[in-house]
């Protein structure tokens, strides 16, 4: 065991970091299968009237380590050990901490955009953003790993089942910020693939979007209002 978190330290440690949270939520619940909504939106779920209309933007990053129940934690845990020790041996620690982090941020706001007035919850924008992050990779090198192909392509289709599965089964998860996560990651992947030392560049554009995309929601928002 010792040795697989070695090989793998963030995908293990960002799981554990799951885990804790969730049974932080389940002890304030009174549940270890279902979270109290309340309880998610009080210790930093996603909530358009909380983080848009008053400005609690840190729930974007809150939100990513949070789960309605635990089905939806097993799930989306199953889907990040599947694909994230696969982009720690792609990625350095570095840009795989930025790509994880990023693509749940953006999934999130993409979140908020569609659905402002639901309380948003997951670590999916995020892990389908590592997913992304590793099509892009692949992408960028496909004349040199052809033979990692058809594995990666099994992993893709057990997340995408299991996603699906979590979007269609939990009303808390909402299937945007798969999309929005997924996006970034497959740009981020492609980019850092082909020019590993420009991830400073690429995390400051991303901060610079990620601005952008706030104001752009706030705009979105107050005009739903009115």
């Amino acid at each position: 065991m010792m040795h697989e978190f070695k090989r793998y330290p963030l995908t293990y440690t960002i799981i554990a970091i799951n885990v804790v949270i969730y049974l932080f939520t389940a002890l304030l619940s009174g549940s270890l299968i279902e979270i109290d909504p309340r309880v998610l939106v009080r210790v930093g779920a996603l909530y358009g009237p909380l983080t848009i209309a008053d400005g609690q933007w840190w729930r974007l990053l809150t939100a990513m380590f949070l789960h309605g129940g635990m089905t939806h934690l097993l799930m989306n845990m199953y889907s990040l050990y599947l694909i994230g020790r696969g982009a720690e041996q792609y990625f350095s620690k570095a840009a795989y901490l930025s790509l994880y982090l990023f693509s749940g941020l953006f999934g999130g706001l993409v979140s908020l955009y569609v659905h402002p007035d639901a309380v948003g919850v997951g670590a999916s924008g995020a892990i389908f953003g590592i997913f992304g992050a590793l099509a892009g990779f692949f992408l960028a090198h496909r004349d040199r790993i052809g033979t990692y192909t058809k594995a990666f392509m099994k992993d893709f289709a057990v997340v995408l089942g299991l996603n699906f599965f979590i979007g269609v089964a939990i009303p808390s998860v909402d299937m945007s910020a798969h999309i929005g996560g997924l996006f970034i990651g497959l740009i981020g992947g492609y980019i850092i693939a082909k020019k590993p030392n420009i991830l400073w560049l690429f995390d400051l554009v991303m901060l610079g979007v990620l601005f952008i995309g706030i104001q752009v929601v706030t705009s979105h928002y107050a005009q739903m209002l009115h």
